[in-house]
This record gives C-alpha cells, sequence and structure tokens, in this order.
C-alpha cells in the first residue's frame, strides 16, 4: 500500500480514538450483547441486535485505524527548515484575487482534513495548486466557475 501523508496532530488524533475504541467502546459493547443474550430469544431481540450492528462499526473502525496508522507516514513540518516553499503540513495564507479575501490554510492528510478549521486536504484541488508555491507566486485553481487566482501571501511552518 502507499503511504498515508499526516501530520503529527492527525497521526494523535487517530491513535486517541484507537485508544478509546479498545478500552471503552468495545468493553461497554460486549456488555450490551451479554446484557441483551440474558433477555432470551435473540431472533426478535432489537437490544441484541443493535449492540451486534455496534460490534460490528466499532471492530470495523478499529481495523481501518489500524490500517492508516500503519501505512502513515508522519511529517512533522516544523523540524523542516522554512525555505518559503508551500509544503505538506505548511500554513499558508491566500490572497483571492477575484473577491479580494485573505485566507489561511493548513495543508494536512485526508482525515484531518475540515474545512470549517480551515484545514484543507492535501488532495484538494486548492492544496494541490499550491504545493510548491513560494510568497508572490500565484496558483490557479479550476473550480466549476472557471479558474481562481490565489496569491500566496504567507508561508509558515507551525
Amino acid at each position: 500500500m502507499t503511504n498515508i501523508p499526516m501530520t503529527v496532530a492527525g497521526a494523535e488524533s487517530l491513535r486517541t480514538e484507537l485508544q478509546r475504541l479498545k478500552s471503552e467502546d468495545r468493553p461497554r459493547i460486549i456488555q450490551a450483547i451479554a446484557d441483551a443474550r440474558e433477555h432470551g430469544d435473540l431472533k426478535e431481540n432489537a437490544e441484541y441486535h443493535a449492540a451486534r450492528e455496534q460490534q460490528s462499526f466499532c471492530e470495523g473502525r478499529i481495523q481501518e485505524i489500524e490500517a492508516k496508522l500503519s501505512n502513515a507516514q508522519v511529517i512533522d513540518v516544523t523540524k523542516i527548515p522554512n525555505n518559503g516553499k508551500v509544503i505538506f503540513g505548511a500554513t499558508v495564507t491566500v490572497f483571492n484575487t477575484s473577491s479580494d479575501e485573505e485566507v489561511t490554510y493548513r495543508i494536512v492528510g485526508d482525515d484531518e482534513a475540515d474545512i470549517k478549521k480551515n484545514l484543507i486536504s492535501v488532495n484538494s484541488p486548492l492544496a494541490r495548486a499550491m504545493i510548491g508555491k513560494e510568497v508572490d507566486d500565484v496558483a490557479l485553481v479550476a473550480t466549476p466557475s472557471g479558474e481562481v487566482e490565489y496569491e500566496v501571501v504567507k508561508v509558515v511552518y507551525l
């Protein structure tokens, strides 16, 4: 499999979720299944079926997180000397020339992306257009309404 780029915070977040799933959710679900079995006939026991469905989801999520972490390439951008280029993990301030807006984004892995927190995926069109650019460079991003120009204003490795 290919390496999955991930920031240090993203990897830590997945490890925390994995720990919670294994130490809290899994035992709670096992107990719920045991309690539901005590109620008798399993064919018509909605509690039992709901608990089994939760168990299936929990085990699937555990496998998914373990696979991602085993293939993760954790990149600590703070240990990379800032040469002014936009790279994975960098915090970039861009100026949208069409709307005259200045916005700051951090380029992160797919699992960490959250546009409400200005965290954009490295695979998003905006991030792909900005990777490799420097301050005062212009990145053209194809959007449904046409190409939009973004000027790189600031690059910080936080």
